[in-house]
């Protein structure tokens, strides 16, 4: 049961199951339609935040960026199902648990790859917000530290999300059932009350902060909690994996 304990192993062994799943081209295709709405929406109501004062990035993500966090959260939960649909296809979940794999490196690889695959789309709306400001705000500054920062946080609050939907994902044989509770889990994330910082921290409600709207004390706080909410829910998949051994 140690083999392929190592990260990068765990990572190579996902990758290699991703082939004619439709996992890349969603997530490419995702990133294309979550990078369009910044320009479509300056293109339309250009006038309506030209006329705003501040900077034009932070001006652009409170414009777009909760449509753009809803994109990406539903990127999370379709690659979750999609990841876990490999495996319990054709009883593939029960072969595995059979050979001298670590059981909790399964969900391990997964997640590692449902994390660098939510890169791709970033970078691609971060390079359209980009040329969005400076299309649209000649005179304006962006900096390169403000973007990356702030695209980093980004990234750091959609762990807890993959992770949840990952557990979720690893105990519905049918990947529609996993979908859907996905599904409702973001529309119910939606509709919570923004200005409860408790709900703000659930993980699917944390992907919709911006940097610039929390304290640097408020967002170091904000990281570890995603740390710790990554920690729990991956502690659960590990008693779950352990005791599904067992009754399977």
């Amino acid at each position: 049961m140690t083999a392929y304990k190592n990260p990068f192993g765990l990572f190579l062994l996902e990758t290699q199951k991703l082939k004619r799943t439709g996992f890349v081209p969603a997530f490419l295709g995702g990133g294309i339609l979550a990078a369009l709405v910044p320009a479509i929406n300056m293109a339309l109501r250009a006038e309506t935040f030209t006329a705003q004062a501040g900077s034009p990035f932070h001006i652009l993500m409170d414009a777009n960026w909760q449509l753009m966090a809803q994109l990406n959260v539903f990127l999370l939960v379709c690659g979750a199902c999609l990841l876990y649909h490999t495996e319990y296809a054709d009883n593939g979940i029960q072969k595995v648990q059979v050979l001298p794999l670590w059981p909790f490196g399964l969900f391990l690889g997964k997640l590692w790859v449902l994390l660098f695959s939510c890169l791709l789309p970033l970078c691609m709306e971060t390079a359209s917000l980009l040329l969005c400001s400076i299309h649209w705000f000649p005179g304006g500054t962006v900096t390169g530290i403000q973007v990356l920062s702030s695209m980093a946080f980004e990234l750091a609050l959609l762990l807890p999300t993959g992770t949840a939907m990952l557990f979720i994902a690893s105990m519905c044989q049918n990947m529609w059932l996993g979908l859907g509770m996905g599904v409702i889990l973001v529309f119910f994330a939606s509709m919570l009350p923004s200005h409860i910082p408790a709900l703000q921290m659930l993980p699917f409600s944390s992907p919709y902060g911006m940097l610039h709207q929390f304290s640097p004390k408020e967002a170091g706080g904000m990281l570890c909690i995603c740390l710790g909410e990554m920690i729990l829910l991956s502690g659960a998949e590990h008693v779950y994996q352990t005791f599904r051994r067992y009754f399977a």
